[in-house]
Formats: structure tokens, C-alpha cells, sequence
């Protein structure tokens, strides 16, 4: 059975950036602004406050994760934070571990924190579809997997680049799962979610060369064009044949890196002739799907 989660994280193509750990103690600040990167963090101990532009404040706990699969400006601090204004104080006491606030302080707070990259270039699409934000509280599969990604950033073993990326892949899916279900924010972990619409997600991302109408869609589901219209945009946060077209596309996008011609690759993706396919992607893209192929073989 198709598995949406499973095929959005594959696609996304998390690779290894940035893993270190940090001791904090007294007052200390760490502000960052437009990273644009996903984020993590898992406290293992003490207490700290996490700042997400658009978001409430949060204040993390040991055993606490937290991942923002886009991350934008945030701040990550000591309870209470430094006076405004105040020098931060930060010292790499050994490779990946930086030591935050005043040295001579009793640390108060340990927690691992890293970034890595997506490398879809199809990421926007795939990342709209996740939470803006994820909070976990005593999960400790998460802690576990954020420690095994940090030793693995520090050791010089055999094949680590993969070791890193299926061991995103697995925190990745772990994040998403702790969010499934009716309270996440629209999206596709919210539509899997509902009874009606998961299998309608699992038949777009099965075959998305089928016939595809919000029709077909709403009779999939046994309900009508007009509620299940309401309810997919409403749990998913777009509108069903919008969600289709731009999952056609990604797909569209991973077989022109191959050597498959457009034209079965525009039979593949639902289209019925390789100029009504050329017309759509162009549309999507940009650029032809002769030219996006090109670029991908360059590239």
C-alpha cells in the first residue's frame, strides 16, 4: 500500500548539515534570521524557551523535541533571557560541542540541536504539505535518534553520508508520526488522518496517471463533489485538484532526471498528449519539461 508520509520524505532527499551539542548555563541568547533550513532540537536536560517567528513562544523541557521543517528567524534561549542588548557568549569547548552563557556558570540546560537540507528542488511543494512546527513532549525514540545523528556527525566510519540520510529519514517520519491525527494543522498528516480522505490521498499518490476529477475523487470517498470539496481543502489546506496537479508534477519532475521520453512521462503523470503535459509543467515550472530535463542531465 502506498504510503503519502513515506514517499514525501523519500522525495524531500534529507541530507546531513549541521549537529552539534550545546551547554548552556547563567543568561544566554542564540538568534538566528532567515535560516531557511529545517531545524531539531532535543533537550536532555535542564529547561530553555524557543522563539519561531509566527509562532508562540515554547518552552522546552528535557525530553523534549522539537523540529520546523522550514525554519525561518528564531531565538533560542536561558530562562530568563540576557537583557536586550547584551553580548552573547559563546565558546566551542570541543569539536561540536559550544558552550553557551558565562563559562563559569553551573551548566543548566544540554541540548542537541542540528540543521540539514533538503535536496528536492520540488522542497516548497513537499514541505507545504508538513506541519510549520512540531513539539514532542517525553518521546524518547526522538531523543534517541537526535543522539544517534550527532554521534554519527562526529565519527569518521565507513559510508556515514548514508548512515546520516536514512537516519533523517527515520527522524523525520518519527516527527510526523507524533503529529498525526485530527489536532495537527492542515496538511497531509491531517488528511491521513481522516477516514474518508486517506484513502483518496492513497489513490492520487498509487496512480497518479488516472483520470483524476474531484468527481472521481468525491465518489472515491462516497461523498458528494460538494462536501468532499469543502472538507479536503478544509483538512489537507488546498484544494484537491490543486494537490493533485502538484503531486503529478513532483513526480513529473523525478522521471525527466531519468532517460524516459516526455511523452510517456506525461502518460505516466495523467496527461493525454506529451503538449498538454508541456503546457501544464511549463505553467508549474517554468520552463519546459525538455529544458528541465536537460538542466537535471547537466546538473
Amino acid at each position: 500500500m502506498i504510503d503519502p508520509v513515506a514517499e514525501i520524505v523519500s522525495l524531500l532527499k534529507p541530507t546531513p548539515s549541521i549537529s552539534k551539542l550545546v551547554v548552556g548555563g547563567g543568561r544566554w541568547l542564540v538568534e538566528r534570521t532567515e535560516v531557511g533550513s529545517p531545524f531539531y532540537c532535543a533537550v536532555v536536560e535542564g529547561r530553555c524557551a524557543i522563539t519561531i517567528v509566527g509562532h508562540e513562544p515554547m518552552i522546552l523541557a528535557a525530553g523534549d523535541f522539537v523540529l520546523v521543517p522550514e525554519l525561518r528567524s528564531f531565538t533560542i534561549s536561558s530562562m530568563p533571557p540576557p537583557p536586550r542588548g547584551a553580548l552573547a557568549q559563546r565558546l566551542e569547548i570541543s569539536p561540536g560541542t559550544f558552550r553557551l552563557g558565562d563559562p563559569a556558570a553551573p551548566a543548566e540546560v544540554v541540548a542537541m540541536v542540528g540543521h540539514c537540507a533538503f535536496g528536492s528542488d520540488h522542497k516548497a511543494l513537499l514541505v507545504s504539505l508538513l506541519p510549520e512546527a512540531i513539539h514532542v513532549r517525553g518521546e524518547q525514540r526522538l531523543t534517541q535518534l537526535v543522539r544517534m545523528i550527532n554521534d554519527e556527525s562526529r565519527a569518521d566510519r565507513a559510508a556515514r553520508d548514508m548512515v546520516l540520510r536514512r537516519l533523517l529519514e527515520v527522524l523525520l517520519i518519527e516527527a510526523l508520526r507524533s503529529m498525526a491525527g485530527p489536532e495537527a494543522s492542515p496538511g497531509l498528516l491531517r488528511g491521513m488522518a481522516d477516514p474518508q480522505l486517506a484513502p483518496t490521498l492513497r489513490r492520487i499518490h498509487a496512480d497518479p496517471g488516472r483520470g483524476i476529477t474531484v468527481e472521481s475523487l468525491a465518489q472515491d470517498a462516497a461523498m458528494s463533489r460538494s462536501s468532499f470539496f469543502e472538507r479536503f481543502r478544509r483538512e489537507v489546506g488546498v484544494a484537491p485538484m490543486e494537490y493533485a496537479t502538484g503531486w503529478r508534477m513532483a513526480m513529473a519532475k523525478e522521471l525527466l532526471r531519468t532517460d524516459i521520453a516526455v511523452a510517456e512521462v506525461a502518460e505516466r503523470v495523467g496527461y493525454g498528449s506529451a503538449s498538454a503535459f508541456s503546457v501544464a509543467f511549463t505553467r508549474h515550472v517554468g520552463k519546459s519539461p525538455a529544458s528541465y530535463a536537460r538542466e537535471s542531465t547537466a546538473a
